[in-house]
């Protein structure tokens, strides 16, 4: 009970506060003014259109349609450094979805690029406006969407492709992009690197530099879809998840946790399609009915289109030693335009040890093998910000870099050189040494003494493949970082199995450097009517590795490929192999840039499955082994003559 003298004090402050003058209270924010009565009537709380407050942002976005030629309109997002005057303007044209590739919410630009952009530090820090464009048919842009999609011609008979999109959308960008210097350069990886090559082909005038990463090239020969001929299953997963709706959101289905026994129980790929309802999938289609090298894939290869152009536009191509998706392609791309570079101011190259887009990521090892250095933030800050300010600013700096920048693994350190044909800087040479590969598993350099140089044997068995990764194989959630780094795998995995036989060279007392395309050169024959080819260029380390124990007798593979037999002479037309016969396969690897350091071995693995990644073969001739039958696949003995070789482009000094 409150006491009789806090009762006086109590009714004297109300008091006075009653005859102290009223004074005007603070008016309520707009949002918080006296509303009308509730009606019990509920209706929805949310504003037919809401714009969001960014006047405190340091960047301004526009979302804006883009109209094509024949009137299609492409989905655009354009991210504006409010600081930016007379910036030049960074294009990347993707199907992965413009407004899904930057999905932070910051009024900081530097949040918003994070480091899933390559170009995050020239739009952060140097004045470049950035553009992310859907490609026609993706997401939010109009119009039919078809798998890289062809240059206007033999298998395109509109009005438009990637490069008439790409004119078109400069154009528009150029007169409607009041903050920019109207100089526009073009960067992407993998398929927004295909794109990217695309932008070439009779190019708009504004586009005065192109950087195309991992890029798309040639699908039958070493990119996505096919290596050599023998089919990469996961290309099916992809047409399905690309094509099935426009926005992807369907995505592929499984049944077992291990795809190895997805894809053997499924039994051949066209069956996986069937069962995956790939009828209606319109680029599936396209890959089973197209097992060949046939003009259908011919007439799409981006190395030979472009070797047809003129080369006008800059252009630094960007290639990773351990790519697991598309490590042919700008490789290609670099020796068919070299030759027309006859100034040496238009191609570049970059050959840096990562996994496919790891140039966006941190660079400082792939899987275990590690680098000393982030390499790809030295590419970022110190290879391609270079370049960008060079042929983008106004006031351009002088171009610092050399026409080739390569880092050399096993030493770990970049080299500058003229150009990687023939492989070499001035004071080097490059010497092609042939490695037999002998029974008793001997890689030597010592050819076989006669034509009877004997073999060595294995069975292969169709109903045992030979795993690419050590089982169980799941790619999905965790299982993606060794998607991306399995070209790194230790093999000694696979070394032991009886179907795949080991060439190991004696210790190396001085270091060997092995600088361009390996070459590998099979004298084999088959109990069957077809095979595959596997053959790996693997750096095997010491026993024992003091400062880091776990890589003692590791089996690092430095080059690698496939190849299917029955493409041998020719990738056109698919030719049986004769029962019991020799044969001459050969197989280019591709390129390495490697020092094998003394006290490691060099080492040859050759095999006849790679599953599953790809297709199993049935070993026998079949005329399309997407359908084959399950009667078809039969166990084969293989023979690997002795006069067999990998001939090594080897640098000297």
């Amino acid at each position: 009970m409150i006491g009789s003298r806090a009762c006086r004090a109590l009714l004297l402050a109300c008091t006075l506060a009653a005859a102290a003058p009223t004074q005007a209270a603070d008016p309520l924010p707009k949002f918080l003014a006296p509303q009308p009565p509730v009606s019990p009537e509920l209706k929805s709380e949310m504003p037919a259109g809401f714009t969001p407050n960014t006047e405190s942002f340091d960047y301004i976005k526009r979302d804006v349609m883009i109209p094509m030629r024949d009137g299609v309109k492409l989905h655009t997002v354009i991210f504006i450094p409010k600081s930016a005057h007379r910036a030049p303007i960074l294009l990347t044209r993707t199907p992965y979805g413009a407004s899904q590739r930057f999905k932070i919410s910051s009024a900081h630009l530097d949040e918003v690029m994070d480091s899933s952009d390559v170009a995050d530090d020239a739009v952060v820090h140097g004045n470049y406006i950035r553009v992310i464009q859907d490609v026609r048919g993706k997401y939010g842009s109009e119009g039919d969407y078809v798998m890289t999609r062809p240059e206007i011609g033999f298998l395109n008979a509109t009005m438009v492709d990637h490069s008439t999109d790409t004119y078109d959308t400069i154009d528009w960008l150029v007169k409607h992009t009041p903050e920019s210097n109207g100089k526009v350069g073009i960067l992407g990886i993998s398929y927004d690197g295909f794109t990217s090559l695309m932008a070439l082909f009779h190019p708009h005038p504004a586009l005065k530099a192109a950087v195309p990463i991992n890029a798309m090239v040639d699908g039958w020969m070493g990119d996505d879809w096919f290596h050599h001929g023998a089919f990469r299953q996961s290309s099916l997963e992809y047409a399905h998840d690309q094509e099935a709706t426009r926005d992807s959101h369907i995505h592929w289905w499984s049944d077992h946790y291990d795809d190895y026994e997805t894809w053997m129980e499924a039994g051949s790929a066209g069956h996986m399609a069937e069962l995956h309802g790939l009828d209606t999938i319109g680029f599936a289609i396209k890959l089973l009915t197209h097992p060949a090298y046939d003009a259908f894939w011919q007439n799409q290869a981006v190395d030979k289109l472009l070797a047809q152009e003129k080369l006008q536009v800059p252009v630094m191509l960007v290639h990773s030693l351990w790519d697991q998706e598309d490590i042919y392609g700008n490789m290609a791309v670099y020796k068919a335009l070299k030759p027309k570079d006859v100034d040496g101011d238009k191609i570049f190259l970059v050959m840096g040890p990562w996994f496919h887009h790891q140039q966006r990521l941190d660079g400082s090892a792939v899987g275990n093998i590690k680098f000393g250095s982030d390499t790809a933030a030295y590419f970022r800050l110190h290879l391609l910000r270079p370049f960008l300010d060079h042929f983008l600013q106004d006031a351009a700096p002088p171009l610092t870099i050399a026409p080739v920048e390569a880092f050399e693994t096993g030493t770990n350190e970049w080299r500058p050189l003229k150009t990687w044909l023939p492989n070499c800087s001035d004071d080097c040479r490059v010497t092609h040494v042939n490695f037999y590969l002998q029974p008793g598993g001997v890689m030597a350099k010592d050819a076989p003494a006669s034509a009877q140089s004997g073999f060595e044997a294995y069975e292969s068995d169709p109903a045992k493949p030979v795993p690419y990764l050590p089982r169980p194989i799941h790619i999905e959630d965790d299982g993606a970082a060794t998607w991306q780094t399995w070209l790194t795998s230790d093999q000694r995995d696979v070394a032991s199995r009886p179907d795949v036989i080991s060439y190991v060279s004696p210790v190396l007392t001085a270091p060997m450097k092995v600088s361009g395309e390996p070459l590998a050169e099979l004298t084999v024959s088959t109990s069957g009517s077809d095979g595959d080819f596997v053959v790996k260029l693997i750096d095997v380390y010491p026993d024992e590795v003091g400062r880091d124990p776990k890589m003692g007798g590791y089996q690092l593979m430095i080059s690698s490929d496939i190849i299917r037999a029955r493409y041998r002479n020719d990738p056109a037309v698919p030719e049986a192999m004769p029962a019991d016969k020799k044969q001459r396969i050969l197989l280019p690897l591709p390129n390495a840039n490697h020092v094998f350091l003394p006290g490691h071995r060099m080492m040859v693995q050759v095999q006849s499955s790679w599953f599953p990644l790809y297709d199993r073969n049935p070993q026998t001739f079949v005329p399309n082994i997407f359908f084959a039958k399950p009667q078809d696949y039969q166990k084969a003995t293989i023979k690997v003559y002795g006069s067999s070789f990998v001939n090594l482009p080897v640098a000297t000094q």
